[in-house]
């Protein structure tokens, strides 16, 4: 079919070849991270602790983070980001494979990289409008989110593997040579700041951030399910989720099923690189309900086959409501506003995850993982379709024709 129209642009090729770069390295580290941390302490909460360090000063600055990307260059931003982040994980790693293990010590590279991470968001899904027209935004999308999956796919696997047979710190180190190389790549990467906002202050930025945020009723709707959502889903999956499998399937199989996912994920973005469908945030929420269902079999037959097939429908679920999210929101914001947008988004989706983090470990202690995981899976369906009973929401709709571009 020839290459892809997105990828016949040369800036938009300069940037998702560090993209797939980054992910081929980060998509190793969940696994290899988690499970050093298990292996390393018999407190079940030290993994909670781990993921809350990264998650908690991201939230703290993700609004400082959407401000300073509408106001410079965001190719700058992710620059220096990757940059940061490629020395907070090659120190990680170092951690690990010297064998001194220490908690302060990764929940303190954690933190700086949750920090680094607050700029990096809003930044990439701000960058895209700049990089192709709008006519080619759910192609590129797609195609970020194939990206993205590619490297799910063979990543946890890959960590899984490494884990058993020698270290989970060399993936954590490729994690870091990746931020590096990307950030080299970046660097070739020039674009122009948001004309609207390059004398303004990070603080009035971010104050009228949250003045257009209000004013969109379907922008505000999902976002608020999604902080929902993401305290069921990160509390079972990436808290619950390693304790019950090293119960039950094991840690390589583990990997597996999370590669599993990631390839439900990689199919739907293929298919949305052709497929157009008109109300395609309603049916993106519905797709986001499916992605229950790996937490209610963890929580009831956690088998390799059960989990594997249910990974497998959440991550199909899944990887539409991405795509059809991260379109809509580039369809329907200008600009100059896009990576305020989208920090407010990611603020109000993410500010739920420390608690999830935070509170899978003692829920599991007091109820049980299984009943635990249960009841996040459908806490989340039940969140996930809630929207849809805003007509705000089911009157958003994908333009399947070509738009004009953007000015």
């Amino acid at each position: 079919m020839g290459v892809p129209q997105p990828l016949r642009q040369r800036r938009f090729t300069l940037f998702f070849t560090a993209r797939l770069v980054s992910l081929l390295g980060s998509s190793m580290t969940p696994v290899a991270l988690a499970f050093a941390v298990l292996d390393s302490s018999r407190a079940t909460g030290d993994l909670g602790v781990v993921l809350a360090a990264n998650m908690v000063p991201m939230l703290a600055l993700l609004l400082v983070g959407g401000s300073v990307a509408d106001r410079f260059p965001r190719a700058v931003v992710l620059r220096v980001a990757n940059l940061g982040s490629g020395v907070t994980q090659l120190v990680a790693a170092g951690i690990l494979l010297t064998g001194n293990y220490s908690l302060p010590a990764l929940i303190a590279t954690e933190f700086l990289n949750g920090v680094l991470t607050a700029f990096t968001t809003p930044a990439l899904r701000g960058i895209v409008p700049q990089l192709v027209e709008r006519a080619s935004l759910r192609q590129a999308n797609s195609l970020l989110a194939t990206a993205r999956n590619v490297a799910k796919v063979t990543g946890p696997s890959l960590a899984g593997v490494l884990v058993v047979t020698t270290s989970g710190g060399w993936a954590i180190a490729a994690d870091g040579v990746s931020y590096l190389v990307a950030g080299v790549l970046l660097s070739a990467l020039k674009l122009p700041p948001a004309q609207a906002t390059a004398r303004e202050s990070v603080l009035r930025g971010i104050r009228e951030g949250w003045h257009h945020f209000r004013r969109v009723p379907w922008l505000w709707q999902i976002v608020a399910a999604y902080t929902v959502v993401n305290i069921a889903q990160t509390g079972v999956w990436q808290v619950l989720g390693p304790i019950i499998a090293r119960d039950t399937v094991g840690e390589a199989s583990w990997g597996a099923v999370l590669s599993v996912r990631a390839a439900g994920v990689l199919i739907t973005g293929v298919l949305m690189y052709r497929v157009a469908v008109g109300r395609m945030l309603s049916v993106g929420q519905v797709c986001a309900a499916l992605t229950a269902a790996p937490l209610i079999v963890l929580g009831t037959h956690p088998g390799f086959v059960a989990l594997a097939a249910a990974a497998l429908i959440a991550g199909l679920g899944g990887g539409f409501a991405n795509v059809a999210w991260d379109t809509t929101l580039q369809e329907n914001v200008p600009g100059h506003l896009l990576s305020r947008m989208a920090s407010y988004d990611d603020f109000g989706s993410y500010v739920g995850i420390p608690l999830g983090q935070l509170s899978a470990g003692p829920l599991a202690a007091a109820f049980g993982a299984g009943p635990v995981a249960t009841a996040g899976g459908a806490l989340l369906a039940t969140a996930a379709l809630v929207p849809l009973l805003s007509p705000a929401v089911r009157a958003v709709r994908h333009d399947t024709k070509q738009a004009p571009s953007l000015p």
